[in-house]
């Protein structure tokens, strides 16, 4: 007698099941079924989900954000600055090309409107200031020779000496003396500040689009001579008062003046390109753009270096141009003192246009222009404090385009179809008569047995295994194959029908009591078993 072959494990007869069953149900295809359902409420909600999703598109989508248009972002811009106006300190009267730096006209300048000036500085030793990190002593013990600080202002000496003022004492260093805390003297330039106008010129294109426009109405009676801006009455007028951006900034100029501050001058460009060029404006907002709140970083200030004369005095400070000629309003003329630069044989105009030069990088903390006063070199140091101006420039233009169009009505359509299915969650998860639905929407339909030389069961016969029974997937496991088969021929042969998609009217009616008579309704159940006998709609 012959062994008995192995049988495969039943993990993998389990997994070929799987895998077949997996590999078949890839190779249905489902249509919807359309149901009518009579349900006053399960309407509602479907009409008010399908309004929802149009308003949102047409008004949101379509009105609001302007999908129907291709848009550009980000304008190529170009700024042009002037300012023009007088000021007065304690000593001396201030002009545009000495309380704007730098003096070019670019998109971020800075307007002083207080200093503090530290006079006559030359290469010695001097007492440290106290604000430095261990600067204060009591005696030549507590300076170390030679120690450098990062933060201070030179190189100890190892001695410890008198404070400019006062009864402290501070460690000596060997630099540029006397430090600035030791000897600076402030000056006020804010008092006519409020006035000074600003000439802001703007131009824009959208390279996209090929559109451009200028923030300047084009006028030839001297329009801007006497022009201010005013949102209503004079949009294309661009000139500021320096108080009337600082008011709209929210600022108190005072002191803003006093501790410096960056202002920020935003000009938005929203061009709708579908209408004419006449509606595309600008629309400034004014705002601080430092934090002044914060203790460490509050304010705006910045350094650099003056030219020093002899016999001037402690707020003399004078412009290349003005030492050049001897011609200083508030400083005698140059006697003995003649600046020179660290580079010799320039000649006059190569120092002028070097001293321009330092001017424009002024923002830099520390410069230096020297001079020689009876063989010692010296210096003027002024910190300034000022306001800040910095010009943004950002847009947006859109004009229709058939592409975005398209993309956003597609998605509207698309989206419509969310309210088909909330309701079908609603109607198969909520509703009493849930599972009469389930059967009703759910159906799974037999093809006919193929003969034996169709491709399918060619393809079984190679593959090795036999041809699928008749109508399987009407069979239930718990029922035997000749009951099933014979329901199935039970039931009449259909009419033909009409070729579009099914559909079937529910009336939603309250539930009778069972029990015999007219009004039974095992005829809707007998129906559902036969089209889903093995109650795959419950899954």
């Amino acid at each position: 007698m012959a062994a008995a072959e192995p049988k495969p494990p039943a993990g993998a007869a389990a997994a070929r099941r799987l895998a077949r069953s997996c590999w078949s149900a890839f190779w249905d295809y489902e249509t919807p079924k359309v149901i009518v359902v009579r349900n006053r409420r399960l309407g509602v909600v479907y009409r008010v989900v399908q309004l929802l999703i149009l308003l949102y598109f047409v008004w949101y989508v379509f009105i609001v954000q302007k999908s129907y248009q291709d848009r550009e972002t980000g304008p190529e811009s170009s700024v042009i600055t002037k300012v023009k106006g007088i000021t007065s300190s304690e000593h001396k009267v201030w002009d545009v090309e000495e309380y704007v730096k730098p003096p070019e006209g670019g998109s971020v300048f800075s307007i002083i409107t207080r200093i503090e000036v530290t006079p006559s500085q030359a290469q010695g030793t001097c007492p440290e200031s106290v604000r430095v990190t261990n600067a204060t002593c009591s005696s030549d013990e507590d300076c170390v020779a030679g120690e450098l600080d990062m933060l201070g202002n030179g190189v100890r000496t190892g001695r410890c000496v008198p404070y400019y003022y006062g009864a402290s004492k501070t460690c000596e260093v060997s630099g540029w003396c006397p430090v600035e805390d030791g000897a600076s003297v402030s000056q006020f330039l804010g008092k006519m500040a409020p006035n000074f106008t600003i000439l802001i010129k703007n131009s824009i294109h959208y390279p996209k689009f090929q559109f451009s426009k200028g923030n300047i109405e084009m006028r030839k009676d001297g329009y801007l001579k006497h022009c201010l801006f005013d949102e209503v009455s004079h949009l294309y007028c661009p000139i500021f008062r320096l108080g009337f951006i600082v008011e709209r900034a929210g600022e108190n100029f005072t002191e803003l003046a006093r501790t410096g501050g960056v202002i920020g001058v935003i000009i938005n460009w929203d061009c709708d390109l579908d209408l004419s060029a006449s509606n595309c404006n600008p629309k400034y907002s004014f705002r601080r753009l430092d934090p002044k709140h914060t203790p460490a970083s509050s304010g705006y200030n910045f350094r650099y270096v003056g030219p020093g004369t002899p016999g001037s005095s402690p707020s003399c400070v004078v412009a290349w141009e003005q030492t050049r000629r001897g011609q200083s309003r508030c400083c005698p003329p140059r006697a003995t003192g003649t600046p020179t630069t660290r580079s010799s044989g320039l000649g006059s105009r190569a120092r002028r246009l070097a001293f321009q030069f330092q001017v424009l990088t002024s923002f830099h903390p520390r410069f230096a222009k020297y001079y020689k006063i009876n063989g010692s070199t010296t210096r003027t140091l002024i910190k300034a404090y000022g306001i800040r101006i910095d010009v943004i420039v950002h847009g947006q233009a859109g004009k229709f385009s058939l592409i975005p169009t398209i993309i956003n009505l597609a998605t509207a359509l698309t989206s419509i179809g969310v309210g088909s299915f909330l309701c079908d969650w609603i109607l198969l998860t909520f509703m009493n008569k849930n599972k009469v639905y389930s059967h009703k929407k759910f159906d799974k339909v037999c093809t006919p047995q193929h003969s034996p030389g169709s491709w399918p069961v060619t393809l079984a016969l190679v593959l090795g295994q036999a041809p699928p029974p008749p109508c399987a997937c009407s069979t239930d496991p718990g029922r035997p194959q000749d009951e099933g088969q014979s329901q199935a021929q039970a039931v009449p042969p259909s009419r033909p029908g009409p070729t579009s998609a099914p559909s079937e009217q529910m009336v939603d009616t309250p539930d009778r009591g069972a029990g015999p008579g007219p009004q039974a309704s095992a005829p809707p159940q007998q129906d559902s078993t036969l089209t889903d006998p093995r109650g795959l709609a419950q899954l």
